[in-house]
């Protein structure tokens, strides 16, 4: 298992390397540059539209709104809580900037694909519409191209059980373990009872769950969030000059925190700011396919803002929380820096008497509309590589899938290095999906651009 472990390592520090972030956030500004930069003057229609949409209307089997949450069920997660917080305990305050310009590249790359998700998307046997990568890739490059559709779904189908199924039930149980004293096995119970009668409701299903989830979580985080900058507001703007001087000049050794460099907080900024809001992997646009819209370019302009809302406001709530409080200077009993859901919770706490707790009940929701979300992409990825008919045996491992990650806990030994083979797995896997949704995605610009043009001058 060491052997394979390391293996993983070496491949994942050269997928994630410097040539994947450039190639990332490179198309993202390619887009936006040839879109006019379009997204960002279009915020305010995406919310109306938003508003609007949570009524179906047209072709799909969801509304609009509710696959924008079903987007973000998968999204806002772990990577807003814990990611950020690693960002910043590795690569320093200045990784945050790195976030938000990640972010708003990204605002273009979520557009483009959720506007090719519906342009290219099928209707399956069932009538149910279905869509992603793999069939913008196919029928939108042609029948040649169809090797990379395979390639994206193969990895996504595998993806989905490590950073959407397993890492994700494994922080649920053990940050319930840790502040609250529940086994691990209970949660596993509760959360196979749970998954398991939403997801034999299929999109349908999901999509309601993240309809009334997602905004109660999302809305009542970031009002805490805001309360503990409002606690820490004499060290905001501090805060806010140490991530712009540190995103340029790197930063300095202070406290615990060991010091960063300025390659340091690109990288760890533009890595955490793709694993929180998904933009470019190519996930998203799986979820969006199946909205009701009457046009590509009106769920492309509700599907950006996952995006803003994902990293420009949840992820900047919890990285001024985290600079502001000053505890990423902080050390553990150990003597070490704080970093991941501890150095976030102990930022609310710092704040907020109970704070540990709401970080704690945060992940936990945060992560389990994850696991839902993540089901349903892992779902149309196996279904794309192997029928309609590998459906059931792809939930009921699902399912099964949710036990092992509470059930590592439970492990003599070992257990911690297993689920970190299995982060380091997917996070594999997410930057090898995100390869064919990139190449597709500059291919098939012109359409993305052509559908655009043609959308506003009808006077949209």
């Amino acid at each position: 298992m060491e052997a394979i472990g390391n293996l993983v390592g070496q491949v994942n520090g050269v997928v994630w390397g410097a040539p994947m972030l450039v190639l990332i956030v490179g198309i993202g500004a390619f887009l936006m540059a040839r879109l006019g930069f379009l997204p960002i003057t279009k915020i305010g229609y995406g919310f109306s539209l938003l508003w609007g949409g949570r009524v179906r209307d047209g072709a799909g089997d969801i509304s609009a709104f509710n696959a924008l949450m079903t987007s973000l069920s998968a999204t806002i997660g772990t990577g807003n809580i814990a990611g950020v917080a690693t960002a910043i305990a590795i690569g320093g305050p200045g990784a945050l900037f790195w976030m938000w310009v990640t972010a708003l590249v990204g605002l273009a790359t979520k557009y483009a694909e959720a506007v090719l998700a519906v342009r290219f998307r099928e209707t399956d046997a069932s009538g149910r519409h279905i869509g992603g990568p793999m069939f913008y890739i196919q029928n939108g490059l042609g029948a040649k191209w169809r090797w990379l559709a395979v390639a994206f779904a193969l990895f996504g189908g595998f993806a989905a059980f490590g950073i959407g199924n397993m890492t994700q039930s494994n922080s649920i149980a053990a940050a319930l373990q840790d502040n609250f004293a529940v086994p691990p096995l209970w949660t596993a119970g509760v959360l196979i009872v749970l998954v398991g009668a939403v997801l034999l409701g299929g999109i349908t299903r999901i999509a309601t769950w993240a309809g009334v989830l997602v905004p109660f979580m999302a809305v009542s985080y970031v009002v805490l969030g805001l309360a503990v900058l409002l606690v820490n507001a004499a060290e905001l703007p501090a805060a806010v000059g140490r991530v712009f001087s540190g995103a340029f000049t790197g930063t300095a050794a202070a406290g615990g925190f060991t010091g960063a460099a300025v390659w340091a907080a690109i990288r760890f900024g533009v890595a955490r700011g793709v694993f929180s809001n998904e933009a470019g992997l190519g996930s998203a646009p799986i979820a969006h396919a199946a909205a009701s819209t009457t046009d590509p370019v009106r769920q492309g302009t509700i599907a950006m803002l996952g995006t803003f809302i994902d990293t420009l406001i949840v992820c900047s709530i919890t990285g001024l929380a985290i600079v502001s409080s000053g505890m990423w200077m902080e050390t553990d009993a150990d003597g070490n820096g704080l970093t991941s859901v501890l150095l976030t919770a102990s930022a609310f706490d710092e704040a907020l008497p109970g704070g540990t707790y709401v970080v704690t009940v945060a992940l936990a929701v945060f992560a389990f509309t994850t696991i839902l979300g993540w089901s349903y992409y892992g779902e149309k990825c196996w279904q794309y590589l192997a029928g309609a008919g590998s459906i059931v045996y792809f939930r009921a491992a699902w399912i099964a899938a949710v036990f092992v990650g509470p059930w590592a806990l439970t492990w003599e030994g070992g257990a911690r290095q297993g689920i970190d083979f299995i982060w380091l797995l997917a996070d594999t896997l997410n930057a090898l999906m995100a390869v064919p949704n990139l190449v597709a995605l500059a291919l098939l610009s012109p359409v993305v651009l052509e559908l655009t043009r043609r959308y506003y001058r009808r006077g949209a």
